[in-house]
Parts: C-alpha cells; sequence; structure tokens
C-alpha cells in the first residue's frame, strides 16, 4: 500500500503560539516574564529544548543544565494548554480524507512526544484520519533517524519504499534521504518559501495539491 507520513508540528498544525506560551511559563515562574514572542515560531517548530535555549541565551546565561531542569515543567505546561492556540493548516484535513480516499494509507511521524501528540490530534478532532502516529519516544531513536519514519510507515500497513514524508523542517529533509523517499516540505510554515534552500523533491504551497503531488511521487 502506498503510503504519506505527515510531520506534525508545522506540518498539519500550526502549533507555535502554544509552544511559545509553553515555554514563557517556566521563565516567568523563574522571575524572567516572557522571552519568547511569536518571531520565535520557527525555533518552537525545533521543540521544547530549542526554545529553553533561546530564552536563556537571551539572558546570557545559557546552560543545558538549565535546560534540563524546566524541560520537564515546559511539558506540563505545554499539556496544559496544547490546543488553546493550535489550529491545522487550511486544507489539511481534505487532503488527508482524499488521500485516503485514493487508496493510500496516512500516518504521522513527529518528533513530539507520542503522549502529547495523540492527545493534540485526537483534541483536534482527526486521530482517526491516520493509520499509525510513531513519536519522538515511541522507539529509542527519534527523526532524522530513519527507524521511527519506517515503523510509522509499517504500522500503518505500507512499505517504505512506496511512501513519502511530507514535512517542514531539515529534520524532516533528513529523514526522508535516510529512507530514500521523496520529501514535499510546506512553504505555509515560518520559512515561507526559503525552505526551498533545502532542495527537496517538493514543495507544497497549500493542501489542496498534495493528492495529486503524491499521486506523482509515490509510486
Amino acid at each position: 500500500m502506498r503510503t504519506v507520513v505527515f510531520d506534525l508540528d508545522g506540518t498539519l498544525a500550526d502549533t507555535s503560539a502554544d509552544l511559545l506560551a509553553a515555554a514563557n511559563a517556566c521563565f516567568r515562574d523563574l522571575g524572567h516574564g516572557d522571552l519568547l514572542t511569536p518571531a520565535d515560531a520557527l525555533t518552537a517548530f525545533h521543540g521544547g529544548r530549542a526554545m529553553l535555549r533561546l530564552g536563556f541565551s537571551r539572558l546570557g546565561a545559557l546552560s543545558e543544565a538549565d535546560v534540563d531542569a524546566q524541560y520537564p515543567r515546559l511539558l506540563a505546561a505545554y499539556a496544559d494548554g496544547i490546543d488553546t492556540h493550535t489550529r491545522l493548516y487550511p486544507g489539511a484535513v481534505q487532503a488527508v480524507e482524499a488521500l485516503r480516499a485514493a487508496g493510500f494509507a496516512t500516518a504521522i511521524c513527529t518528533n513530539k512526544p507520542e503522549g502529547l501528540a495523540q492527545t493534540l490530534v485526537t483534541r483536534l478532532g482527526v486521530r482517526g484520519l491516520f493509520d499509525a502516529l510513531i513519536g519522538a519516544d515511541t522507539l529509542p531513536t527519534r527523526k532524522p533517524d530513519v527507524a521511527p519514519y519506517a515503523a510509522s510507515v509499517e504500522r500503518a500497513g505500507g512499505r517504505v519504499p512506496r511512501s513519502m514524508l511530507v514535512g517542514d523542517t531539515d529534520t524532516d529533509r533528513k529523514t526522508a534521504r535516510a529512507a530514500g523517499v521523496p520529501v514535499a516540505l510546506v512553504t505555509f510554515g515560518p520559512e515561507g518559501r526559503d525552505i526551498a534552500r533545502l532542495e527537496p523533491d517538493a514543495l507544497l504551497d497549500h493542501f489542496d495539491h498534495l493528492p495529486e503531488l503524491a499521486e506523482r511521487l509515490v509510486r
């Protein structure tokens, strides 16, 4: 079965506001106020530790010990407000439904912890549109290691050589290259069309174009 695998944050959904709010909750608890702004959305899509590092660097006091200490607090704050501002990108639901109607399996492979990812897609009402979900802690490794991607395809009932990845970062590009599969990177994330610098197999300007793109890239 042909399979399309999606990244979650910055690809299926704009989660940046809720991620940034969780990091700022940590900084407020430490008495520093909000150190991150909406302009830091790209950092948010690189994960909780990246946001904490950026905030502490603005204090001139970057320490991995501080990052490690605050990371559990960030996860707890994020869990509390995981879907406050998060929204699926326009056309995402319709594109996934069209793929499934055309005989594709669909899956999610994300570097968000699996429990949080499951909670988010359930609250967004789309968990039933995906045959498998692999998170950062589902396996011993995470993207760009190939194992989580392969697991997401296989658990969805597909085979890696007949799959593709839709993502928004260099991590996704590297994952696809490691798996030997095509990758489409979205241009509606914080990088916009600057993501073309990564030279993916395709750029995705709107989810309306995905079903036709998948037909072309996945044989």
